[in-house]
């Protein structure tokens, strides 16, 4: 199958062969994929310096097989240069992708949250409300959609004021009820759901229950950029974004 003009980002690369690239991309209609660019690294390549991380891209490629062949790429708009802690952000949100994201399995509309969450680890503002939103969407992609306005029965509102025992599999339950999981207020749950933080404390809230989330599906599966946002933490002395 032929592919023209694909809007598309670079998950990750790695070198090829002498000039080659490995790719992994995710892309608006087909989902993330696997390709190869031929001669991407050679010294006359129109592609060198193009195929990276947190560029928008429109991609022609040929399918076949488990890796398609890239025949062309140009940019799609500003890259977004990231650096320090917000280039650690960035890399978390593309190690989510390829550790969730099953191959040719197309999301649309994460794509534009994947988008939003870049551009705002390019701003100067906290990319956190980003960040939270963009897993909140990622694992509704992935039909582990997080039960944030209704206790687990799927009927009793949340009430903020209250306090909850969230279970991943099940959602939030009354406090007593249950055991495990991981204590949280009902105005956090809300404030998820919305995707508005009204104050540090909300949102440090909303990230240690996204986390907790994301670590149940990955299944004990390590996160690089977290070892990463760690050694920032450490010479800096204050909490991550991821």
């Amino acid at each position: 199958m032929r592919v023209e003009l694909e809007p598309a980002y670079v998950l990750h690369a790695r070198p090829y062969r002498d000039s080659s690239l490995l790719l992994e991309l995710f892309t608006l209609h087909h989902g993330r994929i696997g390709a190869v660019s031929r001669g991407a690294r050679g010294p006359r390549s129109r592609l060198k310096g193009l195929l990276r991380p947190f560029q928008p891209l429109l991609i022609s490629y040929l399918a076949r097989g488990e890796l398609a062949s890239l025949n062309a790429a140009e940019a799609a708009g500003q890259a977004s240069w990231l650096s320090g802690e917000r280039a650690v952000a960035g890399l978390y949100l593309n190690e989510l992708l390829l550790a969730l994201l099953a191959r040719d399995d197309p999301h649309p509309l994460l794509l534009g949250h994947y988008r939003a969450a870049v551009g705002a680890l390019a701003e100067a503002t906290d990319p956190q409300p980003a960040l939270r939103v963009f897993e909140r969407e990622l694992l509704e992609a992935l039909g582990y959609a997080a039960a944030l306005v209704t206790e687990a029965d799927g009927v009793t509102p949340v009430q903020a004021d209250r306090d909850y025992r969230y279970l991943p599999e099940a959602g939030p339950l009354p406090l007593q009820s249950a055991s495990g999981g991981i204590v949280v207020r009902g105005a956090i749950l809300l404030a998820l759901a919305a995707g508005e933080f009204p104050d540090a404390a909300t949102l440090a809230g909303a990230r240690r229950l996204s986390r907790a989330l994301i670590d149940h599906w990955l299944g004990g599966r390590p996160l690089r950029a977290r070892e990463l946002a760690r050694a920032f933490r450490a010479v800096e002395s204050r909490g991550d974004c991821v």
